[in-house]
């Protein structure tokens, strides 16, 4: 008798299963699904308006794919063959739950506030508790700031939460839990709350030698956010590849599976992937490609690169050092060479954008430029363009065809029209902003808030041994 497994891969858009046979390692098939929500981006379910650099899912579409997309890949095979199930997801991406694990949003008292939604990796709304984050921090001379490259991202646990606490604090108090959607589909699948120490390490400022930072370090962030870890996240972080429990009596009639098999604590989209593509040992780079891009380096040393996104040990691999990495942009280019959802936005976006280029060009002033700058921008990181510098080198065309938006380089002209602001936005740059670092080999990098971050790894960390 043949033996299965499923793995469940949770993007940001939709779900995919995959059936491996386990005895041939036979990729036997394949399904996927949309989430019924998407990406909400722009209003609730409800018709309310969200605000500019938000992100949100419901976590009611990660239980709906899997009734269509696990029925779908075992057709045609004996369920009694099938032992187990992986699953990986997108992070950080977080939501606040009961302590049952029932999401504040399926509650009618907190379905009308976004809060009580998941929070999208990709959901930027939080960089000003991540700029104050990552103030107090330095003023506190805190040592985790070295493992992920000098900066906490505003895509992170912790700004996220903040968030949360700031404009919604109804919303923390009524979370018993604030949880990874990839720890919490383990918990819906097995009945059990077994978090995992890949998204603590990268995500959550988590180390296995540390542990999180103080009680008094999150306490100079709000006297609120004191006992975070101990009410809302978890101490008992289990290692990735180990097992969180069996599928449960009511998972396993919903999917059509056997109960009780094997189910996986959960993992990270990119980390996962290193693994699956033979890399075990150090001296290769896994380059994962999605609506982000990642470079995954592993190491027997624990080296501080400046600029990661940040270095965890047992991370990837058990045993070795995990690094991540990640290349600006990357988005940009799959992003016009394909078609989208609600890219008609990101459109009208980039001709207003001409348009006001145009009219600087001819009698503005300078803060006119900015101004068209910033807007951009918006538009990008709303479609999940994390890299906000790439406009320096991109304007958008004046001619979009039917499926395709094309990019160009500037006209000799807008290049010196925006030459000066250029040169002088150069020189000096805030928190949030994209950050220059010459410390990495390698070549031309920079480096920002968001896990997108690149350049000289691999070099580096063999230049530092």
């Amino acid at each position: 008798m043949a033996k299965y497994t499923i793995g469940i891969d949770y993007g940001t858009e939709s779900a995919r299963a995959l059936l491996l046979n386990l005895d041939t390692a036979e990729e036997v098939a394949t399904a996927a699904m949309n989430y019924p929500h998407g990406v909400m981006d722009e209003r609730l379910p409800n018709g309310m308006a969200l605000p500019p650099d938000w992100a949100l899912q419901h976590p009611d579409d990660y239980i709906e794919v899997l009734k269509h997309i696990i029925p779908e890949v075992i057709k045609g095979i004996d369920k009694e063959e099938v032992i187990g199930i992986g699953i990986d997801f997108t992070s950080c991406t977080i939501l606040p739950t009961k302590k049952d694990g029932t999401p504040l949003c399926d509650i009618d008292a907190y379905k009308n506030n976004p809060h009580a939604y998941v929070k999208l990796w990709k959901h930027h709304a939080a960089q000003d508790e991540a700029n104050r984050l990552n103030e107090i921090a330095r003023q506190r001379d805190e040592s985790f700031l070295e493992r992920y490259g000098g900066k906490i991202s505003s895509e992170w646990v912790i700004p996220k939460i903040w968030q949360i606490l700031n404009e919604a604090p109804e919303i923390y108090e009524a979370a018993d839990r604030i949880m990874e959607a990839t720890d919490w589909v383990i918990m819906m699948l097995t009945g059990n709350e077994k978090r995992n120490s890949c998204t603590a390490g990268y995500k959550a400022i988590w180390s296995k030698k540390e542990g999180y930072p103080s009680n008094e370090f999150f306490a100079a962030l709000d006297p609120r956010l004191e006992h975070i870890v101990d009410e809302k996240l978890s101490r008992e972080l289990y290692p990735v590849g180990t097992k969180a429990g069996g599928l449960t009596q009511a998972m396993a009639q919903m999917t059509g599976l056997k109960p009780g098999i094997a189910v996986a604590v959960g993992n990270v989209d990119a980390h996962v992937s290193v693994p699956a593509m033979g890399v075990t040992s150090p001296g290769k780079m896994v380059m994962i490609m999605g609506t982000s891009i990642c470079h995954m380096v592993l190491s027997e040393q624990e080296i501080h690169v400046p600029g990661i996104c940040g270095v965890v040990e047992d991370g990837i691999i058990p045993g070795l050092f995990g690094y991540e990495a990640g290349q600006s942009a990357v988005s940009i280019k799959t992003q016009t060479r394909t078609k989208r959802p609600n890219s008609h936005r990101l459109v009208e976006r980039q001709q207003e954008h001409t348009s006001r280029c145009r009219s600087y060009r001819s009698d503005t002033g300078h803060d006119a430029a900015d101004q068209t700058r910033r807007n951009i921008q918006s538009a990008d990181r709303s479609h999940g363009i994390r890299n906000q510098d790439h406009n320096r080198r991109l304007q958008p065309t004046r001619r979009i065809s039917r499926r395709t938006i094309r990019m160009r380089r500037p006209a000799r002209k807008e290049q010196n029209a925006h030459a000066n602001i250029l040169r002088r936005k150069r020189t000096t740059y805030k928190d949030s902003q994209i950050q220059p670092d010459a410390s990495l080999r390698g070549g031309n990098v920079w480096s920002s808030s968001s896990r997108q971050r690149t350049g000289g790894l691999r070099e580096h960390i063999r230049s530092s041994a």
